[in-house]
């Protein structure tokens, strides 16, 4: 009897032992994250970057994304690649509230060649944005290769701070151009137009009117009638005959 009572207790110990080893088995396994989709770019296309972070305003993000985005549905032409790029893989929340999922983190990713690089405004453009030396030097880089480099409202402030405008005509959201003119006293900062396209720099007075801007950088590679055609398809009236803007001549 004494026998078959260590036997019982024996085997118990062995149980729990294994019950244990195999719990502290599971704790170590690591949890595997879903490796990172980036979009697919047809490389006959454009490039079109949109730089985003918190706090980005919603209608210079979408406006020319969906006019950008819809060259896609025209024939003949060089459409659009249209993607985000931002300092993080989580995602960001625009002012309004929208939560998106950044397409490239320009931190930590490998980004394709940006041939149009487009700035929206964002809510901190005027202060701390203006101190982010990773966001500013990634501006300069993309600015090396880019085509054209465009912003929306607020955006030019942070193209100024980068010195992208040093040489060029620009504009901003009407109520802040006194406050550019007096951070940036040697730019030349013009008012009452929506937008100004001096070389491969086009700024625009944003808002909705960023819809303009990008109709126009339409116009200008593509012609009127594709301009016509996108803006037709978002119910937009186009005639860059009655938009109050600057196009600069370079000699």
């Amino acid at each position: 009897m004494k026998y078959l009572i260590a036997l019982v207790i024996f085997f118990g110990m062995v149980s729990c032992g294994n019950h244990s080893e195999e719990k502290n088995t599971s704790t170590e396994i690591e949890e595997v994250k879903p490796q990172k989709e980036f979009p697919v770019l047809d490389s006959s296309r454009y490039n079109v970057g949109f730089l985003i972070m918190d706090g980005v305003f919603n209608t210079e993000l979408t406006a020319p994304f969906d006019i950008f985005q819809h060259t896609i549905f025209r024939k003949n032409i060089k459409a659009m690649n249209v993607f985000t790029v931002a300092n993080t893989d989580d995602y960001i929340t625009s002012f309004e509230g929208m939560k998106i999922i950044p397409d490239y983190n320009y931190l930590s990713d490998s980004i394709p060649k940006i041939d149009i690089l487009v700035v929206p405004s964002a809510e901190h453009h005027l202060d701390s944005d203006l101190e982010d030396e990773a966001m500013l030097s990634f501006i300069k880089k993309t600015d090396r290769d880019a085509q054209f480099v465009t912003s929306h409202c607020d955006g030019a402030f942070v193209l100024a701070k980068a010195g992208l405008l040093n040489e060029s005509v620009s504009t901003t959201f009407p109520s802040d151009i006194n406050t550019m003119r007096t951070m940036f006293p040697t730019l030349d900062i013009r008012k009452e137009v929506l937008f100004v396209h001096d070389g491969k720099y086009i700024t625009s007075a944003g808002g909705a009117k960023s819809f303009e801007a990008a109709l126009y950088l339409c116009e200008f590679l593509y012609g009127k009638e594709i301009a016509q055609e996108l803006a037709g398809g978002l119910v937009i009236d186009w005639n860059l005959n009655e938009i109050p803007h600057t196009i600069i001549e370079k000699k």
